[in-house]
C-alpha cells in the first residue's frame, strides 16, 4: 500500500505509445496528392539549383552576359551586377547555405529527440525504483510494527 500514485503526463503516455522518429525537413508534406507532388517537385528543383555546381553554371551564364551589358546602350555594370550576377549566382549559394542550415537543424532536432527519449526512459526507471523502495519500506514498517508488544 503505497502513499503515492504516479500519474504520467498525457504527453508521456502519447510518446510511449507512438515512438516515432523526429520530423525531418525533407519529410514535411501535406496528405493531399497535389501538395505531395508540389512538395516533391520543389525539393527536386531546390536540390538541383541549391548546389555549388549550379552556382558555377549561373556564374558562367552571367559572365557571358557581361560584355553586352558593358557596350554602349547596354544595361551597365551596376545593373548587370544587381540584376544578373547577384540574382543568378547568389540564389544558388543562398540555397546551398539554407540546405546546410536545414541539415544541421535536423541533426540538432534528432539529438534533442534522442535526449528526450533517454530522459523519458530514465524517468520511468526512477518511478519503478521509487515504487520498489515504497514497497520495501512498507514491508520493513509492517515487520517492525509486528515486533512491537501489544499495547
Amino acid at each position: 500500500m503505497s502513499t503515492y500514485t504516479h500519474v504520467p503526463h498525457p504527453h508521456t503516455l502519447e510518446r510511449l505509445e507512438h515512438r516515432d522518429k523526429p520530423v525531418r525537413t525533407a519529410e514535411v508534406a501535406n496528405e493531399r496528392a497535389s501538395n505531395r507532388f508540389n512538395a516533391w517537385l520543389a525539393v527536386k528543383i531546390t536540390d538541383g539549383v541549391g548546389t555549388m555546381w549550379c552556382a558555377y553554371v549561373f556564374a558562367i551564364i552571367a559572365l557571358i552576359g557581361l560584355p553586352p551589358a558593358l557596350k554602349p546602350g547596354g544595361e551597365g555594370l551596376i545593373a548587370w551586377i544587381a540584376q544578373t550576377f547577384l540574382q543568378l549566382v547568389l540564389l544558388s549559394i543562398i540555397i546551398v547555405g539554407q540546405n546546410i542550415a536545414a541539415a544541421s537543424s535536423d541533426k540538432r532536432s534528432e539529438n534533442t529527440y534522442k535526449d528526450a527519449e533517454a530522459i523519458l526512459s530514465e524517468a520511468i526507471e526512477i518511478q519503478k525504483h521509487l515504487k520498489a523502495q515504497d514497497d520495501e519500506l512498507i514491508q520493513v514498517l509492517k515487520e517492525a510494527l509486528a515486533k512491537l508488544p501489544p499495547t
